[in-house]
């Protein structure tokens, strides 16, 4: 799952919303829908993530958060290292090779070294 499709799986359910009623009110289907809560689609288009944000009637600040999220949600990410130092290399490949193996602790450690809210998901897992 990506920290997009959290977050609007939790807002759905928040409200009790069915996936069903959220694609056929989106107008997209309900698969497109389910890959996105699931993170098996790749970020969504700027106007979706906008008539989502409209959908939930969602405030300025929340809107640009859902948008952040939006941004950092491609499932399959490349990290391109070229004319950077041997570390950061090696840090890059660790983690693409390890990543599955943290806890959350250690991916909060490392998402709070770098600065990352964790409220922007606020709690979605």
């Amino acid at each position: 799952m990506t920290p997009f499709g959290a977050k609007i799986r939790k807002l759905r359910e928040a409200r009790g919303l069915q996936l069903q009623d959220m694609a056929r009110d989106l107008q997209i289907s309900s698969p497109y829908l389910s890959a996105l809560e699931h993170g098996h689609r790749g970020r969504p288009q700027p106007g979706l993530v906008m008539q989502i944000a409209n959908y939930f009637e969602l405030i300025w600040d929340d809107v640009e958060d859902l948008k952040r999220l939006a941004s950092l949600s491609h499932p399959r990410v490349v990290v391109d290292t070229g004319g950077m130092t041997p570390k950061a290399t090696l840090l890059a490949n660790l983690l693409a090779e390890h990543i599955g193996d943290l806890s959350d602790d250690a991916i909060d450690a490392l998402l709070a070294e770098m600065g990352f809210d964790e409220e922007l998901i606020d709690g979605a897992e």
